[in-house]
């Protein structure tokens, strides 16, 4: 195990690349700056730091160390302060912190009851690698990769529909096949959503399977190039129900069998409900076991 006070020591000697300026930014003598720094040597079994004329510097193993370093003095900081605030963190991919939380959490705030927790909104990746690293409690996710210690429900399904330009031929269609789709060129969105895989499962006995011509980063980038004229795309219908609406974008649904997106929530493995906010609490009894099935990681 590594002593922290010695990482924290190793931190700030790599900002300030002088054993003097760290003991005084450190409030401890020059010696034990020095100490600090051989133990952890020591533990590592690699030098950190070559002394110079006018101080110190990194080694490449330092520098391959440096980021690890600052997510352990990280995780302990935030391990202190949510301790002692007792406020659940809760981390939602990109798709549904932006388009399906917001109306959820109005209507759970409406009911007068308090928000009670911290929100997170980054890429699936990035939430998957904070609920690991402890950063967050809860996760709410487009893919689960049903890893140990965490137990995850599917609280919903989610349809996934073609968007195109309204002046666009399938436009007025009630719906498209599956053979139609996959023979279509698509604009891809941001990577690490399961999508890929879904579309994998879904067309697996089909023959054919829809091209990616182009990746643009986000379903916000993705929507933008469709009312332009520059493709089409497989979005989640609740992200584009309000272009629908206003007649910038056109959604066609998949003829049978639909294509539907399942969304995870995950929490710690025997993390008790009555620890969540209601409305979490209320995700999982509205969803079936905990889902060993779940798709797999892109």
């Amino acid at each position: 195990m590594l002593n922290l006070v010695w990482v924290n020591t190793f931190l700030t000697l790599a900002q300030v690349c002088n054993f003097q300026k760290a003991a005084s930014q450190l409030g401890i003598a020059q010696p034990t700056v020095t100490q600090h720094i051989q133990k952890l040597e020591e533990k590592l079994g690699v030098t950190l730091f070559e002394r110079t004329r006018y101080g110190c510097k990194a080694t490449q193993p330092a520098l391959i160390f440096l980021p690890y370093a600052r997510s352990l003095i990280r995780i302990n900081n935030q391990a202190l302060v949510n301790l002692n605030k007792h406020q659940l963190r809760v981390g939602a991919s990109s798709n549904i912190g932006i388009y399906l939380l917001p109306s959820i959490m109005r209507r759970y705030i409406e009911e007068g009851s308090p928000a009670g927790f911290d929100l997170t909104i980054e890429s699936n990746p990035s939430i998957a690698r904070k609920l690991d690293d402890g950063e967050i409690d809860v996760a709410l996710m487009e893919w689960w990769d049903d890893r140990q210690g965490f137990d995850s429900f599917c609280w919903k399904e989610e349809p996934v529909v073609l968007i195109v330009h309204p002046s666009h031929p399938f436009a007025s269609r009630a719906s498209v096949t599956r053979k139609e789709v996959g023979q279509l060129e698509l604009l891809g969105g941001e990577p690490g959503t399961g999508t890929g895989r879904l579309l994998q499962q879904f067309f697996a006995n089909n023959g054919s399977m829809p091209k990616v011509v182009r990746s643009l980063g986000s379903t916000e980038a993705v929507k933008q190039n469709v009312k332009a004229g520059m493709g089409m795309s497989l979005v989640m219908w609740s992200s584009v129900q309000e272009e629908v609406a206003f007649g910038s974008l056109s959604a066609i649904p998949m003829a049978e069998p639909a294509l539907m997106k399942p969304v995870f929530l995950v929490i710690r493995e025997g993390q008790p409900e009555h620890s969540l906010p209601r409305i979490f609490a209320e995700f999982i009894r509205h969803s079936g076991a905990s889902s060993a099935s779940s798709e797999q990681s892109p």
